[in-house]
């Protein structure tokens, strides 16, 4: 039973008080953090998964009240038993889009004025509620008659709970906007994890300021994880969830939330059950490569049966060693390179196997070892393919992209400066598969003699930072002092502005502080958009700057790489507005400058 609101208005907070770090259960790395309704409405495969979902609920609604018909009669009479009044209450809430629409429940409250006129939020002891209706509310049958509303169309099995109109007109656009863009629900993660709402309510003195400013801002965070990452994966754990809540002897077991969002059905789906289907269907391939091979010279004819049944074998087996070695918690698509290792030790356990099951019950002339071989070694192949194929395709196509002279109207083309390890982390990030779509390094600037005309990780060294001051109009070689034969040799490649780039990379920092500023200042000169990549690597290696200025000895200078480290404390300090704090690092690091010993004019 519902009632008009008469308490007064908490300010609800808005969305990015409310806002999360669960925003990446999704497996594309794509997946946008603040989608609106259309976005997440847009693609193909959304309309398929919505289609599906709905069949789903017409379903388990109409079958689903067909079955708890006798229940429902029960519950009725014992209702007309209990008090006077109606069987059902209808109250209004915010449908999808926010449509307003009647919600159906037993009714649970006395049929009288105040159970109208007092507050919308119900708390445990609220006098308000029959004996009979506390039972139904404890067990949640009250909410049994919403599968009709789930047939109808407002209402879906999984989805947010649907709010009083009155209250989620309070809440911030943002949030409002994204959980009316579906069907609420019958269930949630916010109900599981709320089941014992109205005990958590009639704790405190002041229920209704309980609701607004501690348990609605939660529900409302769970609802938008929800909405942002819901599959029909994720709604099988809701509803799983959701009756081991209802259960007497198991609804006081504690329950994560993430495992609201991610739970056994999805987890072995993606860890399991998927994987194990894309095995079979490469070990299939192998094993008919393998047959056309040994075709070539020996009389075989596996047959499409025999193949079958070595295919899921393979897959069988080698699903279960994997999940021994601990391959299925393995996030492929970031996976090292180590663990190509560990695949290999499995497929080879897997073909051990098989091999031992052919010599102990088949005879040679039905499948040979050779064959069962064959298909181990192809088959790793394929496995190895399937799990880092983000990572060769990448690769593969930078190469390409990196060889044609059209690459420009491809990606935008990068230089790193630097070859250092901050270099290589710069590299790897631009490699990845999110971010490579849109760059493609080209080359790298680095003054070590020794790294001239090589290649790091496939990336030529194509000069020495010389060339971002070639880009000055108007200055000449001899200007620059760059009379050593290195020097000259690699200005032949011409100026980075030859190379019609799109953005640098800097990356430099055992360096002397001002020169380290004037590459930077000279970066940016060029025109071309510029990013200092944060010497991560130096702060690591010199975390506790105190004690680093305290132990050391007065009369020895900071290395380059300390002196880094110095200059982004003392950048933070001021960042942070501690002027005496930059005064007292500035005061101790003036005696410890390392010595300049070159000329950086410009």
């Amino acid at each position: 039973m519902e009632a008009r609101d008469t308490k007064p208005k908490y300010q609800i907070p808005d969305a990015y008080e409310m806002n999360t770090s669960f925003n990446s259960f999704r497996r594309t790395p794509d997946e946008p953090t603040g989608a609106t309704a259309q976005q997440l409405n847009s693609s193909f495969l959304t309309k398929l998964e919505s289609f599906v979902r709905r069949t789903i609920d017409v379903l388990v609604s109409f079958f689903g009240l067909l079955l708890l018909s006798p229940l429902f009669i029960y519950i009725a009479l014992k209702l007309k038993k209990d008090s006077p009044g109606p069987v059902f209450y209808r109250g209004p809430r915010a449908g999808k889009a926010g449509k307003t629409f009647g919600i159906l429940k037993f009714r649970t409250m006395y049929e009288t004025e105040h159970s109208y006129n007092g507050s919308r939020i119900t708390a445990a002891g609220d006098e308000r509620v029959t004996p009979f209706g506390k039972f139904l509310r404890d067990a949640k049958l009250n909410e049994l008659p919403q599968l009709w509303n789930v047939l109808v169309g407002d209402m879906s099995l999984v989805g947010p709970r649907p709010e009083d109109p009155t209250i989620a007109a309070r809440w911030d656009p943002a949030v409002r906007d994204l959980i009316l863009s579906i069907r609420p629900g019958i269930t949630s993660p916010a109900s599981v994890l709320y089941r014992d709402e109205e005990k958590i309510l009639g704790l405190n003195t002041d229920p209704y300021q309980q609701y607004f400013q501690s348990v609605l801002p939660s529900k409302l965070r769970l609802d938008q994880l929800y909405v942002r990452n819901r599959n029909l994966l994720t709604d099988i754990d809701v509803i799983f969830w959701t009756a081991i809540a209802l259960l007497p002897q198991l609804r006081n077991r504690s329950i994560k939330e993430t495992t609201l969002f991610w739970g056994p059905f999805a987890t072995f789906a993606s860890r399991y059950l998927s994987w194990f289907v894309i095995d079979t269907l490469v070990a299939f391939t192998a094993a008919a490569l393998s047959e056309a091979i040994f075709r070539t010279t020996l009389p075989l004819n596996l047959g499409a049966p025999t193949a079958i049944l070595v295919a899921l074998l393979f897959g069988l087996l080698f699903s279960l060693i994997n999940a021994l070695l601990g391959l299925n918690r393995v996030t492929w698509s970031r996976a090292a390179a180590g663990d190509a290792f560990t695949l290999a030790i499995s497929t080879a356990l897997t073909t051990g196997l098989l091999v031992l099951l052919k010599i102990n019950f088949l005879a040679d002339q039905i499948l040979p070892v050779g064959t069962i071989i064959t298909t181990g070694i192809l088959s790793f192949m394929g496995f190895v393919f399937v799990r880092y194929r983000e990572r060769l395709i990448t690769g593969a196509a930078t190469r390409w992209i990196r060889a044609r002279d059209t690459a420009k109207t491809i990606a935008e083309r990068v230089v790193i400066i630097g070859a250092g390890d901050n270099g290589e982390m710069a590299l790897w990030m631009l490699n990845r598969p999110n971010i490579a779509r849109a760059f493609t390094v080209v080359g790298i600037l680095d003054d070590d003699p020794r790294k001239q005309g090589t290649t790091i990780n496939g990336i030529p060294v194509i000069g020495t930072t010389d060339m971002l001051w070639d880009t000055i109009p108007g200055r000449s070689n001899a200007s620059q002092g760059d009379s050593t034969p290195e020097r000259s040799t690699f200005r032949e490649r011409g100026s980075i502005k030859d190379w019609d780039l799109g953005l640098l990379v800097y990356t430099i920092h055992n360096i002397h502080p001002i020169r380290r500023m004037r590459l930077i200042q000279q970066a940016h000169r060029t025109g071309i958009r510029t990013v200092v990549l944060p010497d991560l690597i130096s702060q690591l290696a010199h975390p506790d700057l105190p004690t680093l200025l305290d132990n050391h000895p007065l009369d020895t200078p900071l290395t380059p790489t300390e002196m880094g480290a110095a200059l982004h404390h003392l950048s933070a300090l001021a960042q942070q507005g501690d002027l005496t704090g930059v005064q007292s690092l500035a005061d101790q690091l003036i005696n410890l400058l390392p010595p300049e010993d070159e000329d950086f004019s410009v």
